[in-house]
């Protein structure tokens, strides 16, 4: 498998493969929608509980899931250390070069973590199990009664497609400059501020231009073939619930519920 995880679709032939994309995002979203549910402890592990049986059934690796979380290791450690010198409430666990580091500066950070890392599994399965472009279809089938008010629901579905079909080229894209300015010398974890500061702009110029002319290619491309957004448009392939798409929506909105009562109940 490759390691890039996040945004990649994974062909095995799972059950949530062959499930209706538009049951995989509204599970999705009852399952986001639980985990900002202020519902404990036992909110979470329900949560986990559901999103591992998923990643069962879906035939991915827990380890293959875990990969997305490698960009976001850097924020979560800032995190980390923002929290220390901000919060100082609760017990003072120990101190460091005269910090105290407090307990709630250690529990809201984890609580944050836990939470980044369940949204980005939960993502994960998602586009590992959904097709581009059946997820664009699935997108824009779910907000077809919002064009009664204006909303572009095809554009907008297209652009959400497009967005998550680019991640793991863009990180290929950072990883690649990254080797090529470090074989040239560029050092970005020692020197000075200003010289780090050049190192990152050393990285970021050459990654937007890269970024645009990719995105100038696409349009050409979409161009060439005639695609105009605002033109009716047929569909070959037509999408159908089945009863495991059922099964999974309702499930899902059960974990919402037992989170709500939980909340409640704290």
């Amino acid at each position: 498998m490759n390691r890039i995880a996040l945004g990649r679709y994974l062909p095995l032939g799972s059950i949530v493969h062959e499930m209706d994309p538009r049951s995989k995002i509204m599970i999705m979203l009852f399952l986001m929608i639980s985990i900002f549910i202020p519902a404990g402890v036992w909110g979470y592990v329900l949560i986990g509980i559901y999103i591992m049986i998923c990643l069962v059934l879906s035939k991915l690796e827990f380890s293959y899931a875990l990969r997305s979380m490698r960009p976001m290791v850097w924020m979560m450690v800032f995190l980390l250390i923002i929290n220390c010198f901000a919060i100082r409430t609760g017990t003072l666990w120990f101190s460091i070069f005269g910090l105290g580091i407090y307990s709630d500066a250690i529990y809201q950070t984890l609580y944050i973590v836990v939470r980044l890392t369940l949204m980005i599994i939960i993502t994960t399965i998602l586009t590992a199990t959904t097709k581009p472009l059946d997820l664009t279809l699935g997108i824009e089938k779910l907000l077809k009664p919002f064009e009664k008010i204006g909303l572009p629901a095809h554009i907008i579905a297209m652009m959400i497609s497009i967005a998550l079909r680019f991640i793991p080229t863009l990180i290929e894209e950072t990883q690649r400059i990254m080797n090529a300015q470090a074989s040239r010398g560029v050092d970005m974890e020692n020197g000075s501020f200003k010289e780090k500061i050049m190192a990152v702009l050393s990285l970021v110029v050459p990654l937007f231009v890269s970024s645009f002319d990719r995105a100038d290619q696409l349009a050409n491309a979409m161009e060439a073939r005639g695609y105009d957004p605002n033109k009716p448009r047929t569909r070959y392939k037509v999408l159908h619930m089945h009863s495991i798409d059922y099964v999974g929506m309702v499930t899902s909105a059960l974990v919402l519920a037992v989170c709500i009562v939980l909340a409640v109940m704290l």
